[in-house]
């Protein structure tokens, strides 16, 4: 059985990507979760190799590190499990939307870090933010009106790419950023997935802080569980 090593869930999107991928596929793997900004993080992390940063999938003697990476690994691991589209006009959208995702979006991410268990108010965040929030709605629409017939998802039934915009979700969430009724839509079966319910759900008994994604304003809500 694979090992996933991720960090935090309530602040760690990359490690949310894999996560969410091989839950709702049904891949059945261990994980081990390495808090985020202790003194042994670092040493930690190192101890299952790669680049010395999570999330970091190990299977069968194979090592893989960054998520587009692990994702073509699972493509290549499981081919039958519909990790990218069958169509190959659609494969090569989602992986091109999935790696403008990964390059991409600096704005909303440098104001927006991810964090599940907080809400803010609807507010103006600059504009540079609603540049990055047009395009990813823009490419949302694209792809569930281009390819997404037979599902709720990006291109019917949960992909990859769904999986590496599944933190974006999260944040347009988190910061009350309104979109069109169509992304709205998308963004509901997202977070409607039994995969991110499980990992939203573990998030919030997590007890770890992360200074620097806790951003300098008021919440409306905070969700994490007291323990």
């Amino acid at each position: 059985m694979p090992t996933l090593v991720i960090a935090n869930k309530v602040y760690s999107s990359w490690s949310l990507r894999p996560w969410i991928l091989l839950r709702q596929l049904g891949i059945a793997f261990e994980e081990v979760t390495i808090p985020l900004d202790q003194p042994d993080t670092k040493a930690k992390i190192l101890a299952y190799g790669g680049g010395g940063t999570v999330p970091i999938l190990v299977d069968d003697g194979v090592t893989v590190w960054e998520s587009t990476a692990i994702m073509d690994y699972v493509h290549d691991r499981w081919p039958d499990v519909g990790v990218w589209p069958e169509d190959r006009v659609a494969r090569a959208f989602a992986r091109s939307i999935a790696a403008e995702m990964h390059a991409g979006f600096r704005a909303l991410r440098s104001a927006c870090p991810m964090n599940i268990a907080k809400k803010f108010a609807t507010r103006d965040r600059g504009p540079d933010v609603a540049r990055d929030v047009a395009r990813i709605t823009a490419l949302w629409r694209t792809a569930r009106e281009g390819f997404g017939q037979g599902g709720p998802f990006l291109f019917g039934s949960f992909t990859a790419a769904d999986a590496m915009y599944a933190p974006v979700v999260t944040r347009f969430e988190t910061y009350s950023i309104d979109v069109d009724p169509l992304s709205r839509a998308y963004m509901d079966a997202v977070l409607g997935t039994d995969a991110f319910k499980a990992w939203k759900e573990a998030a919030l008994t997590e007890s770890w802080v992360v200074a620097h994604d806790e951003v300098d304003e008021p919440a409306i809500a905070d969700y994490r569980k007291k323990t």
